[in-house]
């Protein structure tokens, strides 16, 4: 007897770790799948629904809220840190995405799916309470992503030491400074390391393993994790207005903390020659310390480059005394930026960046070749790719006190922008930013991935 056809299109919960560079790809994939007909709303914290939605967010994906135990401040509301937050996070989290399930049931428009952000295995739970198809989606590279799943089973055993045979599959040689913080560096982050090992606890139960990479991106490793898992690639997650233009209203995020200066930035390069400046920014999380500031300050300063450098608000008192006055013919600071527009314009030469998977995807996909300069968490790890396995950058090197000094951010910033070295970069910045398009593009490896998503949603 044939199976009768849906009566309306299927549904899917997002849950995104609450962050800003986790909510932004998963809302990009969201938009993916409304594209191919799948209705999505994205399930975010009261805290970050409260901080957002004052004319930030603009996108066609609905939302809904959820709580995490702290509506009216967040992480920074848990007097134990994360420690204390991650714990009631689940536990109220839990029974709030349960109360949106039921909601929606209610309404005649029941969820099909939950997507849920591989920091909140919990989802799982709740998809299989109603008896829901259970998608994770990891945000970060599956370079770091497979780093720590051998933490979690065993075969990296931490602390690591300079003796430690550093051996992953499909990863290429790996020194302890390669590694992800919460590993390299243990005991400085217990709470963190908990988390993102813990993404593993029920991984193999999920219908569906989501990453945020591309196939010709990571392929000798994607091939070996897709042996464990039904693991798909469904990236880059950037706008498609600055990749394949098949979504024609989707120029942006459409979701930040921050409110972007664009009129400002786009003016200033407007006036600046082809590939004459330095953009730099360190994302929406590192803090600096003052010594650093001054001495990436000095360095930009003393390369006679021009530069556009994103340092937020309350990061400004960091900055050398005069250092603005002082650099105000070559150099713009500015508290926040529209980072797409700013590596699409044709006047930036390179990106001194704190390497974060989201940054070095959008660089990588706009042909922007990096300085990086890794400050925690993954974005050692994709320095290590950006220089040593996608040869699209350099990454600036510490001295003996974890500082990187003026000498050194001048000399990598030259050598990107004017030497032998940063012609090669370039040329391979704009090959991968090709296959970044070709994976998403129709009928791409990251399109067919997700065209099976959805095929499969509407058989359920």
């Amino acid at each position: 007897m044939e199976k009768p056809k849906r009566a309306q299109r299927p549904h899917c919960l997002v849950l995104p770790h609450p962050i800003q560079g986790h909510i932004n790809p998963m809302l990009q994939f969201s938009k993916r799948l409304e594209h191919k007909g799948v209705k999505v709303t994205l399930a975010i914290t009261q805290f970050i629904f409260n901080k957002t939605m004052n004319g930030t967010y603009s996108s066609s994906i609905s939302v809904e809220t959820i709580s995490d135990g702290y509506d009216q401040g967040g992480p920074e509301a848990a007097s134990g840190g994360y420690e204390e937050y991650l714990p009631r996070f689940r536990e109220v989290g839990s029974k709030t995405l349960a109360g949106l399930v039921v909601k929606f049931g209610n309404m005649g428009c029941p969820v099909d799916c939950i997507v849920y952000d591989a920091f909140l295995p919990w989802g799982l739970d709740v998809a299989r309470e109603f008896g829901l198809v259970g998608a994770v989606f990891f945000t970060q590279s599956c370079a770091v992503d497979n780093i720590y799943y051998h933490v979690y089973n065993g075969h990296l055993k931490l602390p690591l030491t300079e003796r430690t045979n550093i051996t992953v599959p499909g990863l290429p040689p790996l020194e302890i400074s390669d590694m992800p913080s919460f590993v390299s560096v243990p005991q400085a982050y217990p709470p963190l390391l908990k988390l993102v090992v813990n993404q593993f606890a029920n991984v193999g139960e999920a219908d569906w393993v989501l990453c945020n990479t591309f196939q010709k991106l990571e392929e000798e490793l994607v091939d070996w994790m897709a042996k464990i898992w039904p693991l798909r690639k469904i990236g880059p997650t950037i706008p498609s207005m600055y990749l394949d233009k098949r979504l024609q209203d989707d120029k942006e995020y459409g979701f930040s903390i921050f409110k972007p200066k664009t009129d400002a930035c786009m003016k200033w390069l407007d006036q600046r020659s082809n590939g004459s400046v330095v953009y730099v920014s360190f994302g929406s999380l590192a803090q600096l310390g003052v010594d650093q500031m001054e001495e990436i300050a000095w360095g930009l300063k003393n390369s006679n480059y021009y530069f556009l450098w994103v340092v937020r608000a309350t990061e400004q008192p960091k900055l050398p005394k005069n250092f603005m006055a002082e650099t105000v013919l070559n150099g713009l600071v500015v508290s926040w930026c529209p980072q797409l527009d700013v590596l699409a314009h044709r006047a930036i030469g390179c990106f001194v960046t704190h390497s974060g998977w989201n940054s070095t995807l959008e660089a990588l996909s706009l042909g922007v070749p990096m300085v990086a300069m890794p400050q925690s968490t993954d974005q050692t790890t994709n320095a290590k790719y950006v220089m040593d396995v996608w040869g699209m950058g350099v990454r600036a090197q510490c001295d003996e006190r974890g500082m990187v000094r003026r000498e050194e951010v001048e000399g990598c910033v030259r050598e990107v922008m004017e030497g032998e070295r940063g012609k090669e970069n370039r040329r391979n910045a704009m090959k991968w930013g090709e296959l970044a398009i070709e994976a998403v593009d129709e009928g791409g490896s990251s399109d067919k991935n997700i065209d099976e998503f959805v095929a499969k949603l509407v058989k359920s």
